[in-house]
């Protein structure tokens, strides 16, 4: 197995955090600890951490991800959240500046938050992320909870973004699950989306097994589609996924090893600056 790079994980270590059901789901601890250790247990060398969902609908503080970061000895770098406010655009960008080239991009949490991705309240943090080269997460497709917006989580909210911003690098996380075909679309359209492939298997259901089988024949038939695996990114979205759950659907994506390698690790390292 060739070492990995995980591009979607959470924690905060805060009680209000609304991924511990999925935690205890999966039977983990959901601490910084344990988190260190399955990487380095499933030979994942670095990743990304980004602010989970709290119990009162905000995201945990970007700060609390940085300091949370920092404790790692540069296994994980942190993802800055930006929610659709000025004041929280400006934190964003100030804190990306004082830890240049610490911060590795920006996150929008579609569907959790009602905007589409061409607001303009986000074009300052555009602006920033095109001129440093840093990349921007979206959060595409079903939504954890169940008064997510499903509208505005739709994977081809980002068609438009990309239209106007081709200079902007655009990753789709959960590859807008469950419109696969729809976020293939938008890779073999654009030259600057990307997806990731984080928390698309949460198991624990009576037909788990077929579906992580369906996912890998979706994800295959994406590929067969734009052509190739170039623009897609390998995550867990832990704790949501097991990670041996994630790498097993990635040996369910029918390519050969040199694209399943660019999965694990390599189209990361094109896309953000690691």
């Amino acid at each position: 197995m060739s070492k990995i790079f995980d591009a979607h994980m959470h924690c905060s270590e805060l009680s209000e955090d609304s991924l511990l059901p999925f935690a205890r789901a999966n039977s983990l601890a959901y601490t910084m600890k344990e988190l260190l250790g399955l990487m380095e247990a499933n030979d994942v060398y670095s990743g990304l951490l980004l602010s989970p969902p709290l119990s009162n609908g905000l995201p945990a503080p970007n700060k609390r991800t940085i300091d949370l970061c920092t404790k790692s000895k540069d296994m994980l770098f942190p993802v800055l959240t930006a929610e659709p406010s000025m004041k929280s655009v400006r934190e964003c960008i100030e804190l990306a500046k004082e830890r240049r080239g610490y911060v590795k991009g920006f996150k929008i949490r579609l569907g959790y938050v009602e905007v589409f991705p061409d607001d303009k309240i986000f074009s300052l943090l555009y602006d920033y992320a095109e001129s440093s080269d840093l990349p921007v997460l979206f959060h595409t497709g079903d939504t954890a909870t169940s008064n997510g917006s499903l509208k505005h989580s739709h994977p081809l909210g980002l068609d438009s973004l990309a239209n106007k911003r081709e200079n902007l690098k655009i990753i789709a996380c959960h590859f807008g699950n469950p419109w696969l075909m729809d976020t293939a679309e938008l890779l073999y359209k654009h030259k600057n989306v990307f997806a990731d492939i984080s928390g698309l298997f949460a198991g624990g259901a009576k037909y788990s097994g077929k579906y992580l089988d369906y996912l890998g024949q979706k994800l295959s038939q994406a590929v067969y589609y734009i052509g190739n695996a170039d623009k897609i990114i390998f995550g867990t979205d832990y704790p949501v996924e097991t990670f041996p759950d994630a790498i097993s659907l990635v040996s369910k994506i029918k390519v050969e090893l040199p694209d399943r390698k660019k999965i694990l690790s390599g189209n990361a390292r094109k896309v953000f600056p690691i």
